[in-house]
């Protein structure tokens, strides 16, 4: 029995991957390296010692999905694949709406065809919009989302609910991240955003190994103690592991089930910033500039639910997450493009 995990050659992906190798379980990706790297997954079988079955295609492609279904043995899916950045969702809603909410439909509805009945979602935070209660539950109110990337992840869960109530055969797994950082320990798989980064620490790293002049600080006058955002960040591996344990917990456990993963601790952009400098011993210069459309002003979890339900809770903290960062960009200062 295998498990299907859709853009599995990206960031997150690349790490569960990782993950699920170590324990055994057989592994099939497609991705179609829009915001990937083939090379990723040629580094996760030297990390792991073990191969991977990769398609390149897309979950809006209906052929290959019939193929995968039909010449694997598939009991599980982990879907990964979409796209991510919020700037870019502002400018280009209808091609995130396309990809990310028509793309997970496909899916599901080759699944069902396949009867293929458990499937992990990577959703995100932003789903709660501007959160009503710091820390945020998974019983916060969802939607009002305040860009486009958020609302696709919102009516995904929507769709996949009301999916759920009409096929109850199903088991769907819900994980809202906060804000994944790091990288695996080896250096060999990280973060390689196309571009400039949408996302802080590789902003940060990328300005630290010269490849950009200075950080871009969006907004320092929002209600926090030092006027930049507040997010909690999350270690991609600790991220990683809570995709393992949501299939372990939930594997034909019908029914719909949503969790935050997260660390619970809220860090601002000056406190990563200062921690990254320490903890690398190097300069990050950087400058304030005006706010960025759909951002707000604080977000971290209350995980609680995914300790009490999964058995799980992050290992690694924001010393290690610089670290790793760090020993991944200056190993890789072009990503995966040496």
């Amino acid at each position: 029995m295998a498990i299907l995990i859709t853009g599995g050659a990206g960031y997150i992906g690349s790490h569960t991957v990782v993950e699920l190798l170590n324990a055994n379980k057989e592994i099939v990706v497609l991705d179609n390296l829009s915001n990937s790297s083939k090379i990723s997954l040629e580094r996760v079988e030297k990390i792991t010692g073990k191969t991977v079955t990769f398609y390149e295609g897309d979950i809006l492609d209906r052929t290959i999905l019939q193929k995968i279904f039909s010449q694997h043995n598939i009991e599980s899916v982990i879907h990964f694949a979409g796209l991510k950045a919020v700037g870019e969702s502002v400018r280009k809603p209808l091609h995130y709406y396309q990809n990310n909410i028509t793309g997970s439909i496909t899916l599901v509805e080759e699944m069902l065809k396949a009867n293929v009945n458990n499937l992990v979602f990577s959703s995100s935070a932003t789903v709660y919009g501007d959160p009503e209660i710091i820390p945020i539950t998974e019983d916060c109110k969802v939607g009002g989302t305040t860009n486009p990337y958020g609302t696709s992840k919102f009516m995904v869960e929507r769709i996949l609910e009301d999916t759920v109530n009409a096929y109850p055969q199903l088991s769907v797994v819900i994980l809202r991240y906060f804000n994944p950082v790091g990288a695996h320990k080896s250096g060999l798989i990280g973060e390689d955003p196309n571009g400039i980064p949408n996302n802080l620490l590789p902003y940060i790293s990328q300005v630290a190994v010269g490849k950009l002049p200075e950080l871009s600080i969006f907004g320092n006058d929002y209600n926090t103690p030092d006027g930049t955002g507040v997010r909690d960040y999350i270690h991609v591996v600790d991220l990683a592991i809570g995709h393992l344990k949501a299939l372990e917990k939930h594997q034909d456990d019908r029914g719909y089930h949503v969790y935050n993963l997260g660390t619970g601790i809220g860090y601002s952009v000056l406190d990563m910033v200062k921690a990254f400098e320490k903890v690398n011993n190097i300069k990050v210069p950087y400058k304030f500039v005006e706010r960025r459309a759909g951002d707000i002003a604080t977000c971290y979890s209350d995980p609680q639910k995914a300790f009490e339900k999964l058995g799980w809770k992050t290992e690694h903290n924001l010393e290690q997450m610089m670290q790793d960062t760090w020993n991944w960009q200056k190993n890789n200062p072009n990503g995966y493009q040496n």
